[in-house]
């Protein structure tokens, strides 16, 4: 595969107000673009119309630190994430197009007694799933990054971590260029700047959505708009339990390769790993307060850089080239919401929080299989909106204090 893709043909449709489509799916990010290529290829639906408010895969598809793993505690976590990297390591040849898809690693650092028993434990409940894992001790780690500080003497030193061989990155652009090509040669209709305003119910079902470019019917709505899934449900007369928050990310400017996998941290909470152009991708935690903004606040990219350069010394002298934010929705466990809604033929993919991106394969795959036959796929039905009334929750974020 060439590491430059061709430059794209325009995809992209004006929406017809004398057409009604099938599926209308909102949200041209990668869970939209993989849910309408897997409709058609899996289904045969390709009279499916994909809006996206701004440009194509331009809100958090572009804004996310390309990180790709599996090692989730929990058995349902574990089996959409690993389906989703199953389908990572074919899908340069299903798409025909480069990803610049690196299985590099990832490592999981602990630096607490509780960090080395919650990554032991999750090791084995890995292997139990059939996901690749090991546990790794200080020196083990070294040889894995040798440019990890596992000095002794640090305030956060490392006790070991736990390591995922199969883990690593891909190029998040070139994926969604990749979704969006596949899926418009086989009939897929791609919007750009046409956001939606509201979803139209009528007897208790979706038969349309209002856009700021006219009216378009649909047989099914779709929701896969990162951090606004919940305003649109909303206009449905859906509550969503979510909350949406900036996340932080940054590039260094690029450098020769020094950094030979991904390395992330949950007790300092930050990630770092190295593209293929050469620069120093960084991401941090949430930030605790409320926004729509892609702008995040200047103590939390303090924080990453101080923890980052504990961890890494050889940063030192490395400089910013730019830093950003998406906008993340996150649960009440901080898991996703795929499925069904009171609404019927109203379907909804959120509460992704810092998951998104490594799930996009897996989930569209899923999605598209319940919006297809109105019934959830057996690996995102316990994502259910209705585990919320049930208690039925799947907390991997308390379970690993982190669920990035």
């Amino acid at each position: 595969m060439r590491d430059v893709p061709p430059q794209p043909d325009r995809l992209w449709s004006s929406p017809d107000p004398e057409r009604s489509y099938d599926v209308v799916i909102v949200g041209g990010g990668g869970h939209g673009l993989a849910t309408a290529y897997y409709l058609a290829k899996n289904h045969g639906i390709t009279n499916v119309a994909v809006l996206e408010r701004g440009w194509l895969a331009g809100g958090n598809m572009a804004r996310n630190t390309t990180i790709i793993r599996s090692n989730y505690l929990w058995d349902e976590s574990a089996g959409i994430y690993e389906h989703a990297l199953k389908l990572w390591e074919g899908l340069e040849d299903d798409l025909g197009y480069p990803l610049l898809f690196s299985q590099r690693g990832v490592l999981n650092l602990a630096h607490s007694l509780q960090d080395v028993r919650e990554g032991v434990r999750r090791v084995h409940a890995n292997r139990l799933n059939g996901v690749d894992a090991e546990w790794l001790g200080p020196e083990e780690v070294a040889r894995v990054c040798p440019i990890v500080n596992v000095s002794p003497g640090v305030r956060h030193p490392v006790l070991g971590a736990t390591y995922q061989p199969r883990a690593g990155i891909a190029k998040h652009d070139y994926v969604a260029w990749g979704y969006a090509r596949a899926a418009a040669a086989m009939g897929v209709h791609l919007i750009e700047n046409c956001e939606v305003t509201g979803v139209e119910v009528s007897g208790g079902r979706a038969v349309a959505v209002h856009t700021r470019r006219g009216r378009i019917a649909a047989g099914r709505v779709a929701l896969a708009a990162a951090g606004h899934s919940s305003v649109v449900a909303a206009t449905a007369g859906v509550r969503l339990p979510l909350q949406t928050h900036p996340l932080q990310a940054l590039v260094s400017e690029l450098l020769e390769p020094v950094h030979p996998t991904v390395v992330m941290s949950n007790a300092v909470h930050v990630y770092v790993s190295q593209a293929h152009k050469g620069e120093l991708v960084m991401g941090a935690g949430i930030d605790a307060y409320n926004s729509y903004r892609q702008r995040g606040a200047f103590h939390i990219i303090e924080r990453q850089m101080s923890a980052a350069l504990e961890l890494f010394p050889v940063f030192a002298r490395a400089h910013v080239l730019r830093t950003w934010a998406g906008i993340v929705d996150v649960s009440p466990d901080a898991s996703p919401i795929v499925g069904l809604t009171p609404v019927e033929e109203l379907y909804v993919n959120c509460g992704w929080g810092t998951g998104g991106f490594k799930a996009t394969p897996g989930v569209g795959w899923c999605y598209a299989h319940t919006v297809a036959t109105g019934e959830p796929h057996p690996l995102n039905a316990p994502f259910s909106l209705d585990r919320f009334t049930t208690g039925a929750l799947v907390d991997e974020h308390g379970a690993a204090a982190v669920a990035h």
